[in-house]
């Protein structure tokens, strides 16, 4: 039995990626970003939209640009009482740091001047923005263009008749963030991408450039472009390249239907897409009038199929194929919410090294940076939409604009992101509370068509965690793809109740940790709490309303009908700091399983061990510096691919375990329960089946802190005030042990071709800025962000602490 799939089942599914740039295609195209020469200050300021305004003493500042981000930090910031219904509370209580503790509420305003060379009367100007927190309202030239309200959508503006020719243009945005408008840090300013773009008066309409594959072959692909004009263009022509540059197919046609040129175009031996070898290709298409040319576009995409089968999952290119993915937030850590290629493109390498296939943009629209970044490195990707529907969960929230805003919301991300080959599934929401009653089905169903109409390739999914309600309302029915947020003990009632034949985990696990904290007796526990506002890297503490990793581990091993999972979370994210809501100074989540900084955790090499299916995994966890816990009980765990190990201390061997069915824990890891420590060496030795030895690993007790250590994860970025290298900063002994219990303050001077960006120690609970150069290490690390100026040369980054032998670490900035 096909999967239901309201009237798109039976369709095999491709994609897509829409290729924005700053690049000038000869005469009749021009991106220009904006990223430099920007004024910008916070409060409410009267006439600052004014073209003759005086803003001289306001703060030179770049985009992408996050004001908040800065700090300070402090906890009368968008202090709440309130009972987080997600969190199944029933009496409000006091919360201080469920936004980050970061001042991102109230006014801010943005100018910027300049000319746009290639602009004359007659062509088209659009003024695009990538994202703005929020509610931004746009002036031109002292005139009010246009406002939009959701701060994660992208939205634009025809400015062709206020836009002024050879002259200086003025633009101003004013931006308004609401107290309670979100359930985490959101962020503030303009921290995505602005960019102009003109071109002739025929041209192609703003993201109006669809590819899709119709059928594929062994031999070739049948690939379909859907052009939408504007104006009246006599022809088109397109021609589709490899990333080599390398044409493969070339098509015109001369058939305009009403605004629309349709092509199939045969593409011969076709590489497809997928995680394991994310081929991609680039279609120029070109408009002609009166012979000649008009606009020229260029699309990047890719070949590959899709398909969602009851009893069999999901299918890529027609193998089987499940989401080990995680759930993401939008905030870069130290950086905040503003945008950062390279940042990205770090989180993801981790990613992708742990053995994920796939991320969710939780809960909010993504960057087009993450995107193309997906598409290049091989990521399936959910795309999501909206935290609320029109009942809220914040006084502030979506649910104020959802009623005015949400189809052209959605319209804008559909069409601006669905030539993105690793997007594979919408998401019109999360967790809403419209999931009682019929209201929120006919919501459900309105979104849901809307994405249909936009693009009748991919399925929508709601993560839901009221299943019991859903059940009852045929919400769940609805839904191309049931998504169960947790209630991992309701997964085989509502596959039987549910007709599409399989269920995703949307949302799994909400185990929280702190990096390198480990908490005595081991055991499992729910909302565990600590004086020191830390929880244990043992990976046995969860929330109150969610489960264990390998609650779902067994769920995606066992059940065919279950397609996958996305982990809360990837990284850890400012705000919501559960299970420390009520606690101060606790400012960011505990969920991730690599801390704010980067850095992994623990349980990071625990989804290694079982998603990384190339490379092997041998962990130990805690780290044997315990000079208070001589000759007390201290349980080692090992993360490993291998079923067999043997721990040895100090020579000692403390006996073989094997990975066995008698509890979820046993299944996926090895522990020793009743290991006493003692100072010295730790080993474990993994065996194949076979009996023979496969890999083995040592740590050691620190000594007292004597160095510096650095690790850049780029040695060599590029001269464009964009680019980072992360720096790992690690205390260690004299042997070049790690000091895990080393909680140092250090100072960083970064000279030369590079700046000093922020820095970031991985603590939930400090309340160091992260923009000043100086900050304590969280059991013996930190990680110092160096970004690079405008021209070459060499950065130099040195890093001192008292009593410490200093270190220095050169980047090449070409």
């Amino acid at each position: 039995m096909k999967a239901y799939f309201s009237h798109y089942t039976n369709l095999i599914f491709t994609l897509i990626l829409l290729f924005t740039g700053d690049s000038v295609f000869g005469q009749v195209r021009s991106v220009i970003k904006l990223n430099d020469g920007w004024l910008f200050k916070r409060g409410e300021i009267p006439e600052a939209e004014k073209v003759n305004f005086d803003a001289k003493n306001w703060e030179k500042v770049r985009i992408p640009h996050d004001y908040a981000i800065f700090g300070p930090f402090d906890k009368e910031i968008d202090k709440q009482t309130v009972a987080i219904t997600q969190n199944n509370e029933k009496v409000a209580t006091e919360k201080t740091g469920r936004t980050g503790a970061l001042p991102y509420i109230g006014e801010a305003w943005y100018r910027n001047t300049f000319e746009v060379p290639d602009f004359k009367k007659g062509k088209r100007a659009l003024l695009l923005f990538e994202g703005a927190m929020s509610q931004p309202k746009v002036y031109l030239n002292g005139r009010l263009i246009g406002q939009w309200n959701y701060g994660y959508s992208y939205f634009y503006f025809d400015i062709s008749e206020e836009l002024l020719e050879n002259k200086e243009n003025t633009l101003a945005v004013q931006l308004t963030n609401l107290p309670q408008s979100s359930r985490w840090y959101p962020g503030a300013g303009l921290y995505r991408n602005v960019s102009i773009i003109v071109t002739e008066d025929v041209s192609f309409e703003q993201w109006g450039i669809s590819i899709t594959t119709k059928q594929v072959q062994e031999d070739f692909a049948q690939v379909h472009v859907k052009s939408e004009v504007v104006g009246q263009p006599d022809y088109i022509v397109t021609e589709i390249q490899d990333l080599n540059g390398k044409t493969v197919a070339v098509d015109s046609s001369s058939k305009v239907f009403g605004k629309f040129f349709e092509e199939d175009i045969k593409v011969e031996n076709p590489k497809l897409w997928e995680p394991d070898a994310p081929n991609l290709y680039i279609a120029i298409s070109k408009l002609y009038k009166d012979g000649k040319l008009t606009d020229i576009k260029h699309t990047r995409f890719g070949i590959r199929t899709i398909a969602y089968i009851a009893g069999k999952g999901f299918l890529l290119n027609e193998k089987v194929t499940k989401f080990k993915g995680v759930c993401l937030h939008h905030d870069l850590g130290p950086l905040g919410a503003a945008v950062n290629k390279a940042a990205l493109r770090r989180q993801m390498e981790i990613l992708k090294d742990m053995g994920c296939n796939a991320i969710r943009s939780a809960h909010n629209m993504p960057s087009f940076e993450q995107l193309e970044l997906a598409d290049e490195m091989g990521f399936l990707f959910l795309a999501e939409s909206f935290d609320e529907w029109a009942k809220p969960k914040v006084k502030n929230g979506y649910a104020k604009f959802f009623n005015s805003d949400a189809e052209k919301d959605i319209v804008n991300l559909v069409r601006a992101t669905r030539n993105h080959p690793s997007i594979v599934m919408w998401s019109s929401g999360n967790e809403v509370p419209d999931q009682w009653g019929s209201e929120g089905v006919k919501r459900a169903k309105f979104l849901q068509e809307i994405f249909h109409r936009e693009d009748p390739t991919r399925p929508v999914t709601v993560g839901m965690d009221q299943v019991k309600a859903v059940m009852e309302s045929g919400f769940g029915v609805l839904v191309d793809i049931p998504g169960l947020n947790y209630r991992t003990h309701l997964y085989e009632e509502a596959y039987q109740k549910f007709p599409q034949g399989m269920l995703l985990g949307s949302e799994t696990a909400s185990t929280v940790s702190s990096r390198g904290v480990y908490k005595f007796p081991v055991q499992i526990a729910k909302n565990k709490t600590y004086d020191d506002l830390q929880s244990s890297s043992y990976d046995l503490e969860s929330t109150s309303w969610s489960n264990l990793p390998e609650d779902d581990f067994i769920l995606q091993d066992d059940k065919d009908w279950v397609i996958g999972e996305f982990v809360w979370t990837g990284f850890d994210y400012l705000g919501e700091p559960t299970p420390y809501d009520e606690k101060w100074p606790s400012r960011s989540s505990y969920f991730g399983i690599n801390d704010l900084a980067g850095l992994p955790k623990d349980r990071f090499y625990l989804y290694r061990s079982r998603w990384n299916t190339t490379d092997n995994t041998l962990h130990i966890l805690p780290h044997w510096t315990w000079p208070d816990r001589v000759g007390q009980t201290t349980p080692v765990f090992v993360y490993t691919n291998f079923d067999r190990a043997e721990l040895f201390v100090n020579g000692k061997s403390m006996g073989v375990q094997q990975k066995n069915n008698s509890t979820p824990q046993h299944r996926y890891r090895l522990m020793w329960m009743d290991v006493k420590y003692e100072p010295g060496t730790v080993k474990v030795v993994a065996y194949h089946k076979d009996g023979s030895k496969a890999m083995e690993k040592e740590i050691h007790t620190a000594g007292k802190p004597h160095k510096i250590v650095l690790e850049a994860d780029r040695s060599t970025i590029n001269a464009d005030k964009e680019d980072l290298s992360f720096v790992k900063v690690s205390v260690v002994d004299k042997h070049g042990n790690l000091c895990p219990n080393a909680n140092i303050p250090l100072q960083f001077e970064v000279s030369g071709a590079g700046n000093f960006k922020a820095v970031c120690n991985g603590d939930p609970t400090s309340l160091e800025p992260f923009h000043l150069p100086t900050m304590r290490t969280f059991n013996g690390q930190l990680v110092v962000l160096v970004q690079s100026k405008d021209k070459a040369g060499i950065a130099k980054l040195v890093v001192k602490g008292k009593g410490l032998k200093s270190s220095e670490l050169s980047i090449n900035i070409k």
